[in-house]
């Protein structure tokens, strides 16, 4: 039985954001004492956890609690809602933070890494730009906390402040900023134009903000802006900003595929086409299905590219521009079972992966390896570290009880709906190519002799604040495969399946 949808005018939604704000100036007034200064960050990160799940019944209820801190135009205001979409995004950003957090401190202490202060109050702001985007109640507010995202991991990025830091850093904000200005930008002001505001509608994803009367053409002109504006969902072409942002830190990498970045990408674009154009105005135009063809041309190209990649790291930034398309063809197929699915992915990738980064940052930490070629034999010195890899490449896979088969059944699923067998062929071939891309570095790290050069003996697991979070990540990986309702009941609860 659907329950029916009550708004509920309450400032406490704005309790996580505000406590992820006061985190990076305690950051920063602690700077001095590195043992407070990363408390904060992990104490921060438990705090906004609680104060996000302490809302979960009144969602799973059906209650939407929105907050508008000032308004600049009618239609145009800085607001804030929490729905079941809110809650997928926000859930997954503040728990791993935690993780995120432990693990920093095992990877910049270890390897002596310059400017901590700064990384991490950029972290904590970039956290604050995603927990923003999750609770956006409009495309203005959403537009701002999209921005602070790019703007604040930019330092992140050109970390090691070297000539391929900074070139990387330059890409990655030509690409998010340049594409954001010219067409997410003048698409919002079509969308004020076209409809009068900018707030989504909130509790049905059938019917959008768009008036019956608008003229069609200049309504697809708007969706096609939005779709190149949110470069961060790394839809090919604008994907290329997502391989060279690598030059980071591992765990900023973690960040940018896992948590904030690509996730406020994906996020942003499921939230302009359910709750900006709605499924009945994206069905009359067919804006859904050409969408969907990209995301499955993405999801193979990407994985076919990731195939040719030694190093590491590389190769997990090609799967993530893959798996990233998993959501968008979920979300743009308009089916019930597509949209579980895509949206499912959200969570489902975000463990998987981030659980992918910190064990390649674990390696290198223990070893200085990124070449896959020679990992041969080191699982057997870092076996949790491994065997966390060998979890999360299954849930990238597809392979039960891990989470990533869940998400492919329901696309699967969603595929067989409307008839749609090139989106289903394109999901079972990245599957294979998924395979074909983890798979030899299981293999090659539990099963083949050291590489010649490579002296396995002297090499052992990273410190312990690193190895459990990752080895945590790659466990809940597999409670949400087993519990799959986990994060399904909040999509429910928002697309009134």
């Amino acid at each position: 039985m659907t329950l029916s949808t009550e708004f509920v005018t309450s400032s406490r939604v704005l309790i996580p954001l505000a406590i992820t704000m006061a985190a990076p100036f305690l950051i920063w007034i602690f700077r001095a004492n590195e043992n407070r200064r990363e408390a904060v960050s992990i104490w921060a990160g438990i705090l906004t956890f609680i104060s996000v799940a302490s809302m979960i019944p009144a969602v799973l209820e059906g209650t939407i609690r929105k907050f508008t801190l000032f308004t600049i135009l009618p239609g145009i205001n800085v607001s804030f809602a929490a729905d079941g979409l809110s809650f997928v995004f926000a859930l997954v950003a503040s728990l791993l933070w935690i993780f995120a957090t432990s693990y920093n401190i095992g990877y910049m202490r270890s390897l002596n890494e310059h400017a901590q202060t700064r990384y991490y109050f950029c972290f904590a702001v970039a956290i604050f730009g995603a927990l923003g985007v999750a609770f956006s109640a409009n495309i203005f507010t959403l537009y701002l906390f999209y921005e602070v995202i790019s703007v604040f991991t930019y330092p992140l990025v050109a970390h090691h402040q070297d000539d391929e830091g900074f070139a990387g850093a330059r890409k990655y904000m030509v690409y998010l900023m340049g594409t954001s200005k010219l067409f997410f930008l003048p698409a919002m002001v079509l969308t004020y134009v076209i409809a009068g505001t900018l707030d989504f509608h909130l509790g049905d994803i059938s019917t959008g903000i768009f008036p019956a009367d608008a003229d069609p053409t200049l309504v697809t002109i708007t969706y096609v802006l939005y779709i190149a504006g949110l470069a961060k969902a790394a839809l090919m072409p604008f994907h290329n900003w997502l391989p060279s942002a690598m030059v980071a830190p591992t765990p900023v990498s973690a960040l940018l595929h896992a948590v904030a970045v690509v996730k406020a990408g994906v996020f942003s674009v499921s939230r302009v086409i359910l709750s900006g154009f709605g499924v009945d105005l994206m069905n009359h135009l067919n804006l859904g299905i050409p969408t969907a063809y990209l995301a499955a041309f993405t999801i193979v190209a990407a994985s076919l590219i990731a195939l040719t990649k030694d190093d590491i790291k590389a190769r997990l930034a090609y799967s993530t521009v893959s798996q990233l398309s998993y959501i968008i063809i979920g979300v743009a197929m308009l089916t019930p079972e597509a949209v579980q699915g895509g949206l499912m992915h959200i969570a489902h990738h975000a463990f998987s992966k981030i659980t992918l980064f910190f064990a390649a940052g674990a390696i290198f930490v223990a070893t200085d390896l990124r070449s896959i070629r020679k990992m041969n034999g080191l699982g057997r010195k870092m076996p949790w570290t491994f065997g966390a890899f060998a979890i999360a490449s299954l849930s990238m896979i597809g392979v039960p009880p891990v989470c990533g088969f869940a998400t492919k059944w329901y696309l699967v699923k969603g595929t067989l709906a409307i008839g749609q067998i090139p989106l289903l062929l394109a999901l079972l071939a990245s599957t294979f190519l998924n395979a074909g891309y983890f798979g030899p570095v299981v293999y090659r790290a539990f099963f083949k002799a050291p590489a010649k050069g490579v002296d396995i003996e002297s090499f052992h697991e990273a410190p312990v604040c690193m190895v459990v979070p990752l080895f945590t990540t790659a466990l809940i990986s597999v409670l949400l495969g087993l519990y799959p309702q986990t994060f399904l009941n909040f999509i429910n609860i928002f697309g009134k399946f």
